[in-house]
């Protein structure tokens, strides 16, 4: 991929969505009991896939059939800052949104601390969570469960893509989507988050849509007659569970792959070597491996994970 991939669709205008519970958080009562259901986008500046569903559905007035819907734009001063000429830069602001899950305790000094403040009340007051993201790279559509069997089996009830990926998250900080009861075994609490494709496709969007529809059907907050018709895909046939059990980093940003591989590729032998870190060569550790969303273009910094590894479960 070049360093600057076509964008294959129009960003919507998202100021007009700056009034709500709280700014760009938008809560919609049914009336009814009922689960409060939260959609989040934004999340990272740069994937606005997710943003272009909550605008539909804000656009369109949805409203709950029970319970409480909310919408939100997570990081919206990325989303803002957005430059075409540089557009993988609005990921973030000061840091990574979605790695500052497990110290929202303490004073909050950047951009996306500050937000997460904002937001957190609205996470914690959610049942039922889906997280829309996209890739940097062109991979297949992933479904990140978390690691635990809750999370995996919400994902085979929505159906789509056909990757469910088992995971722990990043040791660099926890998700959003692994907060509070959402990482509790014991909390009927549950939360999804999709990577929906490369970031500025516009297969992207139509994952983002197809997900989100069947996750509020699912959570019963919607009548599927309620979305418009077009955004449910066809089921795929079968999904397949992969768990991480690697999380290769790079010493200090010199991973050179032998090749370009495809997210979600099976690599047959173990023993096989995938690149060089500091002229070190990187293995799989077992036959049958799965390479989840290897990174092929982007620069490296040091501690940077540059793939992971997966097992057909």
């Amino acid at each position: 991929m070049s360093e600057l991939p076509p964008i294959e669709y129009a960003f919507p205008e998202l100021r007009r969505w700056e009034k709500g519970a709280a700014p760009y958080v938008h809560v919609l009562e049914s009336g009814k009991p009922g689960p409060t259901v939260m959609v989040a986008s934004l999340t990272h500046g740069n994937e606005v896939s997710g943003a272009i569903v909550v605008d539909a559905l804000l656009a369109a007035g949805v409203k709950p059939r029970q319970g409480t819907l909310i919408l939100s734009f997570n990081n919206i001063d990325a989303y803002h800052a957005f430059d075409p000429e540089a557009p993988f830069k609005s990921r973030l602001v000061d840091e990574d949104f979605n790695r500052v899950w497990g110290r929202l305790d303490q004073p909050a000094t950047t951009v996306e601390t500050k937000r997460a403040q904002v937001v957190r009340p609205f996470v914690e007051r959610a049942d039922m969570l889906l997280d829309l993201h996209s890739m940097h790279d062109d991979c297949v559509p992933l479904m990140l469960s978390g690691p635990l069997d809750k999370g995996v089996a919400f994902a085979r009830k929505i159906g789509t893509p056909v990757d469910i990926v088992r995971d722990a998250g990043h040791a660099a900080g926890m998700r959003m989507r692994d907060y509070g009861g959402f990482g509790d075994p014991k909390s009927p609490k549950n939360a999804l988050l999709i990577e929906t494709g490369q970031h500025w496709r516009a297969s992207s969007v139509v994952v983002a849509k197809d997900v989100a529809a069947r996750f509020l059907v699912e959570t019963g907050a919607v009548d599927a007659n309620d979305l418009p018709a077009d955004w449910r895909q066809p089921t795929p046939a079968r999904q397949r569970v992969v768990e991480v059990t690697h999380a290769i980093a790079t010493r200090r940003g010199n991973f050179e792959p032998v090749r370009v591989f495809e997210g979600q590729e099976l690599i047959a032998k173990a023993g096989t070597v995938l690149g060089h870190d500091d002229g070190e060569p990187v293995t799989t550790p077992y036959d049958d491996c799965v390479l989840v969303m290897p990174s092929s273009s982007r620069p490296l910094r040091p501690g940077v994970t540059v793939v992971r590894l997966g097992r057909l479960t």
